[in-house]
């Protein structure tokens, strides 16, 4: 059975930090790639980060470049994703996310994702 779950998530002020964490399933951990999609009220959901499973290879949004890091601990059967210099913008659900395709033109796309978590809420508000 795959199952990911997500958690870490919470109300942060502008600028500050969080932590969220994917524990994964043996058949999502052995996905060729396990990234973070995020679904804002009212917008589409979209890719954040991914981290392929050979090489440890990551992809970042545009948008989260330089404030974001996917990261994992195979050990531990587990995805994290570190977000600094929190935005307002950034305020919804982050979901775990997994994958056997590989990157499309050089990087990752909602659609490509075939199995996710319930998501976690992260609200950006001062």
């Amino acid at each position: 059975q795959v199952q990911l779950v997500e958690s870490g998530g919470g109300l942060v002020q502008p600028g500050g930090s969080l932590r969220l964490s994917c524990a994964a399933s043996g058949r999502t951990f052995s996905s060729s790639a396990l990234g973070w999609l995020r679904q804002a009220p009212g917008k589409e959901r979209e890719f954040v980060a991914a981290i392929r499973r050979n090489g440890g290879t990551t992809y970042y949004a545009d948008s989260v470049k330089g404030r974001f890091t996917i990261s994992r601990d195979n050990a531990k059967s587990t995805v994290y994703l570190q977000m600094n210099s929190l935005k307002f913008e950034d305020t919804a659900v982050y979901f775990c996310a997994a994958t056997n395709r590989g990157p499309y033109s050089g990087s990752y796309s909602t659609r490509q994702f075939d199995f996710w978590g319930q998501g976690t809420q992260v609200t950006v508000s001062s």
